[in-house]
């Protein structure tokens, strides 16, 4: 079964979007699906204001359609709102095939950040945005709680994974002896980095990213250390030299580097907003309050062991399992007009392709047995349903567990 992926985060940005994403291509052909990208590198594109590091697609309908149709995907996902995002969904809506979206990012508090523009608007514009899939996977419980407030519909948990392997406590110091307090990401002012820079702490502040912040902040504070952006090996190598994260953000989702910091072994300190409050849930991983110094001295008494025990709970496999599954029980059992369709769909594409990438069949439904558990705990149980009966008997289990999409 082949999905496709419709986003405008790709590369070169380096961010949790992307991350995300390669790791679910990666992963997914285990539980039997190929992951296919709608990118940026398949169009011209153009800088994004205000952030030139961003590459904004030149995405036409006839382009979107003609990938699509190159594809020929079994399942469409769309990451991001930008061009992309917006012309695929397009193509859905025309074409009637459902679709699945993704939360990501809080771009009416990013754009707020940057611009005189109300936040409501902007949040108007996403909820229609989204509001028009058969589901919305968000990663936290907290954004979720927010977003079905605004009147975003079908919100599904999807939570977030770790290379354990890569990113794993080591006998390094690229940073010196003295305390060392480590923020990487975006260098970019929705990111509130000031905060933590202004901050009056014992040892050295290093920053690890690119931004469009960068070279202010890195005149307007000289003591702290910008070493760029950092992949892989070197990436992992600097979480493992500091002593405690620090994560000023105040407007992200999950934020994949928390999970990247504590699987280093390093305690994280952080606002108690959405994103931390969600991941940070045992007290001796990290530590969050209003005041960032106190919590950043509090974390540097935490044990190491702690935090790495806490990032050994989310895997990369869980999470693209519970991404398959949200994705098949959204195009099932969505919208009732969105289930005839993808019924109908699916019956001409089974009878065309036969065994062709499926395994032997149509290829065999995987449905959640509880899907109302929390979001991080990787609980989620698939239950295979191989016929119209067994469909219909895994619906009715569903609906008695006040299922809400």
């Amino acid at each position: 079964m082949r999905v496709l992926v419709a986003t405008d985060a790709w590369h070169p940005q380096v961010n949790g979007v992307v991350r995300t994403y390669e790791r679910l291509a990666l992963e997914a052909p285990k539980l039997g699906f190929e992951v296919s990208f709608l990118a940026p590198p398949m169009f011209r594109t153009l800088p994004c204001p205000t952030y030139p590091e961003i590459r904004l697609a030149l995405a036409y309908p006839r382009a979107i359609a003609r990938h699509i149709d190159d594809i020929r995907p079994d399942f469409i996902h769309i990451a991001t709102e930008g061009p992309i995002g917006l012309m695929t969904r397009r193509y859905c809506r025309k074409t009637r095939w459902p679709f699945t979206t993704s939360y990501h990012t809080r771009f009416p508090e990013y754009v707020a950040a940057r611009l005189p523009v109300p936040e409501d608007w902007c949040y108007g514009l996403q909820r229609r945005f989204h509001n028009a899939s058969a589901g919305t996977f968000v990663a936290t419980p907290s954004v979720a709680a927010d977003l079905e407030a605004r009147g975003f519909e079908r919100l599904m948990p999807w939570s977030r994974g770790v290379d354990i392997e890569l990113f794993r406590p080591r006998k390094v110091r690229l940073f010196g002896k003295a305390p060392v307090f480590l923020y990487v990401g975006r260098i970019a002012v929705e990111k509130n980095i000031k905060a933590f820079l202004d901050l009056d702490l014992p040892g050295r502040k290093v920053l690890v990213g690119s931004g469009p912040q960068a070279r202010e902040l890195e005149r307007r504070y000289p003591d702290a250390l910008f070493t760029g952006p950092k992949h892989g090996e070197d990436l992992a190598q600097a979480y493992a030299s500091a002593d405690v994260f620090v994560f000023p953000s105040l407007t992200d989702t999950f934020g994949l580097v928390l999970l990247e910091a504590l699987a280093s072994g390093v305690p994280v300190a952080a606002y108690p907003v959405s994103g931390p409050k969600d991941v940070l849930t045992d007290p001796e991983a990290g530590v969050l309050s209003l005041d960032l110094k106190e919590a950043a001295l509090r974390a540097l008494h935490l044990r190491k062991e702690a935090a790495r025990a806490h990032a050994l709970r989310y895997s990369w496999e869980n999470s693209a399992r519970q991404f398959i599954e949200n994705m098949m029980a959204a195009h099932n059992l969505g919208l009732p007009q969105k289930r005839a369709r993808f019924r109908r769909w699916r019956g001409k594409r089974s009878a065309q392709k036969k065994t062709a990438r499926s395994g032997g069949g149509p290829g065999r439904l995987i449905f959640m047995h509880q899907f109302g558990e929390r979001f991080g705990g990787h609980r989620v149980l698939p239950e295979m349903v191989s016929d119209l009966t067994r469909f219909k008997r895994a619906i009715q289990n569903l609906r008695a567990h006040s299922l809400t999409l």
